[in-house]
C-alpha cells in the first residue's frame, strides 16, 4: 500500500470517529423523554344518604327536588314513623318519577319485620320479586341475617345499598352493641345509654331513662327501633 492510500484510509477513519463522537454528544444533550404524567380523573362523590327524621333544615333545603316548603313541612311534622307516611305527604307535591329520584338518597328506613311487602317497593330498585324476598325471611334477628339472606340474590354492593333503607329492631335487654349501632341515627353515646339501664322491665322505663337525653320527638323515633320480649 503506497503512502497516498495510507493517508486516505487514515482520513476516513478519523472522519468516522468524529461522526460517532458528535452523535453521542447530541444524544447526551437531548433531554430524556419522560412519559406524560397520568392524569387523575376525579371520582364522582356519591350523594350522602339522608334520613328525613335526622337531617337539619339546611340539609333538607339543599336536596335537589325537595325545596324549602317541603323541607319546612318535614321538620314541622317529623318524626315520620314510616316512609309510607312521608311518601303520602310528598305525593301531593311530587309525582312518581320525582319521588323515585328523591328516594335514591333520601328515606325513612323501613322496619324489616313489620313493613307490608308492597311498601318495600318504595325503595328504588325493589320490585315484586325482591320485596317478596325481604318479607320471606322474617322475623329477622339482626341486620347480619338480612345481609346473609339477601346476599343470595344480589352482590355485596347492592346489599349495602338496600341496607340503607331498612333496619332490624333490637331487643333492649339482649342486643349486642353492634346491633344497636346498626339502628338508624344511633351512635356510640346513645348505644351506651341503651345498655346502661339494663335490664329494662317495661317500655315505660325506656321512655323515662332515654328521655333524659332526647326530646319527645326523638324519643318517639327511638322507641320504634326497639322492643322487649314478653
Amino acid at each position: 500500500m503506497n503512502k497516498s492510500i495510507q493517508l486516505l484510509c487514515l482520513a476516513v477513519a478519523l472522519f468516522a470517529i468524529a461522526c460517532q463522537s458528535n452523535s453521542n454528544q447530541t444524544a447526551a444533550e437531548e433531554p430524556a423523554t419522560t412519559p406524560a404524567a397520568t392524569e387523575e380523573v376525579p371520582v364522582a362523590e356519591q350523594p350522602s344518604f339522608i334520613n328525613p327524621n335526622l337531617a337539619t333544615s339546611e340539609e333538607l333545603e339543599a336536596i335537589e327536588g325537595l325545596g324549602g316548603a317541603l323541607a319546612a313541612m318535614i321538620v314541622e311534622q317529623r318524626p315520620f314513623l314510616s316512609m309510607t307516611d312521608l311518601d303520602s305527604k310528598l305525593s301531593a307535591s311530587l309525582d312518581d318519577s320525582q319521588r323515585e329520584a328523591l328516594y335514591q338518597s333520601f328515606f325513612v328506613p323501613f322496619n324489616l319485620n313489620t313493613t307490608p311487602e308492597d311498601d318495600f317497593k318504595l325503595i328504588p330498585g325493589v320490585g315484586d320479586r325482591m320485596a317478596h324476598e325481604f318479607e320471606e325471611y322474617r322475623p329477622y334477628q339482626n341486620i347480619q341475617q338480612f345481609r346473609r339472606e339477601i346476599g343470595k340474590y344480589v352482590d355485596e354492593a347492592e346489599v349495602a345499598r338496600f341496607e340503607q333503607y331498612v333496619f332490624v329492631p333490637v331487643e333492649l335487654n339482649t342486643a349486642s352493641e353492634d346491633d344497636i349501632l346498626a339502628l338508624p341515627g344511633v351512635g356510640s353515646k346513645m348505644a351506651h345509654e341503651f345498655e346502661e339501664y339494663r335490664p329494662y322491665q317495661n317500655m315505660e322505663q325506656f321512655r323515662r331513662e332515654i328521655g333524659k337525653y332526647v326530646d319527645d320527638k326523638e324519643l318517639a323515633r327511638l322507641e320504634r327501633l326497639v322492643y322487649l320480649k314478653n
